[in-house]
């Protein structure tokens, strides 16, 4: 990859020419919500290189930018197709590279480098995408199996239906947070003893196993016809780009609700996703195969390429309220058993209309190694029966209030890296009575 001239990108950026992901912020000089990307330790304002530029010399053939990139949201961009987010990616990096072909625009224009280039602590995040609604899904296999075999054993760990079709369920888009947003401790109706006999009785109270759920999320770039589902083979180019995604999960309050119709309570209280959008062409050369399934699939899930997951490497660091860091988890997204074009094509399969900026979670990811790749607390502590170490003489089995989780991943070589960021969200006491 090309070398850019912007200043002091650290060769282990998550941010280097080879991603140029796309968000929102605002400025001190302008309030107003609006498009930007990351490069290095700096975030190219958008509108103000419109205001300042001619975009048809950089992006030929692409009219109303201008507009497009002074909106709140990146929907109206995701809204143009993958085609135009590849034009477009790729003239960004032509303007930020050290071989530029237009230098005269951004690169020996000081008073726009000035106006335009800012350093990231000098802006603020907003939600990337406007959410009309949120799916979440099941896809992380070794996640399944060994939640599966906590609670039915390992003849019963997968239900009969888990390998014959993407499980999911509808999330809560209103709940859906970006980075840095306070997370409360949800209040919910808890089973105290799961073993008591006799009638079960419930309280009240808030949340005592409070979890984090470490997930790939996949924003959806524009919609299908009400009836019409969109078949495997061309899901890819309703793909937008990719976040990642802490689903928050209170697991007792769930435990006693689930049963018979899934989550409610114990998982829409917050979701976080991380502030940049990954544009899907930017992880296309990381590419790996999906765990493999021996099921024989029905025909609408049968995919024609194998490579058709990513290697994404990801972290899951908690920070105690002392300020002590450890990093509990360690994985990669390529430990899925179902793809993204899957879920879409089993999603749509009845004729469920997708809409630009809906959101889909790949579910909890864990590797198949010992605790360290588990990416809940519910697999590494057991269900509460095992504690986390961490450093300063603490340990966890649920999160505490005080608690900051944040999120990483990233793929690709130093100089060249693919990065998301953080997606980090910090644990307050409860806003209820």
């Amino acid at each position: 990859m090309a070398s850019s001239w912007v200043p002091d990108i650290d060769p282990c950026s998550d941010f280097s020419l080879a991603n140029i992901p796309f968000g929102i912020i605002s400025t001190a000089d302008d309030r107003s919500p609006h498009a930007g990307v990351a490069i290095g330790s700096y975030v190219l304002d958008l509108k103000v290189l419109a205001a300042n530029t001619d975009l048809t010399a950089v992006f030929p053939g692409i009219n109303g930018l201008t507009e497009t990139f002074s909106q709140p949201t990146l929907n109206a961009f995701a809204r143009l197709g993958r085609a135009v987010h590849r034009q477009v990616r790729a003239g960004i990096q032509d303007l930020l590279s050290a071989d530029t072909t237009q230098p005269s625009i951004l690169r020996d224009n000081p008073d726009l480098r000035q106006k335009a280039l800012l350093p990231q602590r000098a802006v603020k995040m907003h939600m990337p995408m406007e959410i009309g609604d949120y799916t979440d899904f099941y896809a992380g296999y070794h996640h399944a199996y060994a939640v599966g075999v906590m609670f039915r054993g390992p003849q019963n760990a997968l239900q009969p239906n888990y390998l014959h079709m993407p499980v999911g369920y509808h999330g809560r888009a209103s709940s859906v947070v970006v980075s840095g947003t306070p997370i409360h401790r949800p209040v919910g109706q808890i089973l105290l003893d799961p073993s008591q006999a006799g009638p079960k009785q419930p309280v009240t109270a808030p949340s005592r196993k409070l979890d984090i759920e470490l997930e790939l999320g996949c924003f959806i770039a524009r919609g299908n016809e009400i009836g019409r589902g969109i078949s495997v083979g061309e899901a890819e180019e309703y793909i937008f780009g990719y976040v990642l995604l802490n689903d928050w999960s209170a697991r007792d309050i769930q435990m006693w609700e689930y049963v018979p119709l899934g989550p409610f309570n114990g998982k829409n209280f917050a979701t976080t996703i991380s502030p940049w959008v990954v544009l899907a062409d930017a992880l296309e050369p990381f590419r790996a195969r999906a765990i493999e399934n021996k099921t024989e699939l029905q025909a609408y899930l049968e995919e024609k390429r194998e490579d058709n997951v990513f290697d994404i490497k990801l972290e899951v660091d908690l920070t105690t309220a002392e300020g002590d860091t450890t990093t509990i988890g360690r994985t990669s997204s390529k430990h899925l058993i179902w793809s993204f074009p899957q879920m879409i094509a089993h999603h749509t399969l009845g004729g469920c209309p997708m809409r630009t900026g809906d959101l889909l979670g790949s579910g909890t990811i864990s590797g198949p190694g010992g605790a360290g790749e588990r990416g809940s607390l519910l697999e590494m502590t057991e269900n509460g029966k095992r504690e986390v170490l961490l450093y300063g003489m603490d340990m966890r089995t649920f999160l505490k209030d005080g608690d900051t989780v944040t999120l990483r991943g990233f793929c690709g070589p130093e100089g060249g890296r693919v990065g998301f960021g953080e997606c980090r969200g910090r644990i307050y006491s409860s806003l209820q009575s």
